[in-house]
């Protein structure tokens, strides 16, 4: 990969707890920007074993299927991700599907603190009549166009699941710009409908006043930022505000 291509690193990882070195396997996909001015996964990928240190959990297990003495002799994750995150040729980007579990492990020691996209909150943005964001659902939901399904294939592991989140990117990339991309990625994922509860599925707009204002001051952050959102909470004064992307306007966090 030569210098001058505009390229962004899909990061996706598979671990073995809750620890901060737990990382068992990485896996990475590459989307560049063509002469066109159109993104493309090119055939820069693959994947890593890591020894996260420590015996893994069942539970973790159950996921990926990765065992023990798969990754006994893998090296450790602080050997494996500097040339990973920070490439020859740079990166203009990472990305992960809910991206703050990759960063939680991607920490700027590693990525040199290049920034992140999200595709999960960028998705939420570009196609918010979808039913359910997940990064397998969006698959099938969308059926992106040159995604190979043995490639993809199996899911949870780390670069498969590259590979689709991926094709997510580069159509996402398409449809919005780079930097809309990382400015979306900063802020909490904007819900497009309420996730849970009575009012689940219904649009912000077709809320109650009093229910509106309730999930503005929810314990979840994606939840509160989108009932803040709404013109109808946002042009209040009352509430702590977080950013406000339907109006344009930005507020201070509470």
């Amino acid at each position: 990969m030569t210098m001058n291509i505009p390229r962004i690193r899909v990061i996706d990882l598979e671990t073995g707890g809750n620890g901060p070195n737990d990382v068992c396997e990485v896996g990475r996909q590459d989307v560049v920007l063509g002469d066109d001015g159109r993104w493309s996964v090119n055939e820069e990928r693959g994947a890593l074993l890591v020894n996260p240190g420590r015996p893994m959990s069942p539970d973790t297990i159950a996921a990926h299927h990765i065992l023990d003495r798969h990754v006994a002799d893998a090296p450790f994750w602080k050997q494996v991700a500097p040339s990973v995150l920070r490439p020859q040729g740079a990166v203009a980007a990472l990305a992960a599907h809910r991206a703050a579990f990759e960063q939680r492990y991607c920490t700027p020691r590693f990525t040199g603190g290049v920034p992140w996209i999200c595709t999960w909150k960028c998705a939420l943005r570009v196609w918010p009549d979808l039913p359910r964001f997940s990064n397998q659902l969006l698959r099938y939901e969308r059926m992106p166009e040159g995604l190979v399904h043995e490639i993809g294939l199996p899911a949870h592991r780390a670069m498969p699941d590259a590979y689709v989140t991926a094709h997510h990117l580069r159509d996402l990339l398409n449809e919005a710009s780079l930097e809309e991309l990382l400015a979306w990625s900063i802020e909490p994922g904007l819900l497009p409908r309420v996730p849970s509860g009575g009012d689940r599925g219904k649009g912000w707009g077709r809320l109650r006043e009093a229910a509106l204002e309730e999930f503005a001051r929810d314990r979840d952050v994606d939840v509160r930022f989108s009932a803040q959102t709404e013109p109808s909470v946002a042009k209040r004064t009352s509430i702590p505000r977080l950013s406000s992307p339907r109006s344009g306007h930005f507020y201070n966090a509470a």
